[in-house]
């Protein structure tokens, strides 16, 4: 991007963004502090709710998941790895294409989803006055 195409940039420009960028740090930190108090860690949280989620007709699969996480498949395999034994998550193969693996919920994995997103609606409900606020000033 050069110097022409991107404009000029007010001083309220630069606020805005910093204060956005604010509020999503505060965000981060409240989600990643909540995924801890459930027992679990950040990155296992996020797997359970891009799982639960996930658009498609089908039940995701690791590859789906590790596209969804923007992780390597390797290290998706990790985290399903460690979801399946904390009990959270469960692999089930394809009747159809016994090579296809997906990934669904356990009751347990539901039920702490459910908490966990029941306390993030609640945290974005507070947000989104400052979030609507924001996004007005962007488009003046």
């Amino acid at each position: 991007m050069t110097a022409k195409s991107r404009g000029k940039l007010t001083a309220a420009d630069y606020q805005v963004l910093a204060e956005f960028r604010l509020l999503m740090r505060r965000f981060m930190m409240f989600s990643q502090n909540a995924a801890r108090d459930a027992g679990l860690a950040s990155q296992q949280h996020q797997a359970l709710l891009a799982i639960k989620g996930f658009e498609k007709d089908e039940a995701p699969t690791v590859g789906d998941l590790a596209e969804r996480l923007a992780i390597k498949h390797h290290s998706a395999v990790g985290l399903v790895d460690r979801l399946v034994k904390a009990g959270h998550l469960k692999r089930r193969q394809n009747a159809a294409d016994r090579r296809r693996v997906s990934l669904a919920l356990t009751a347990s994995g539901e039920n702490i989803l459910a908490d966990l997103s029941s306390e993030h609606r609640d945290e974005l409900r507070m947000l989104t006055p400052s979030l609507k606020a924001l996004f007005a000033k962007l488009e003046r």
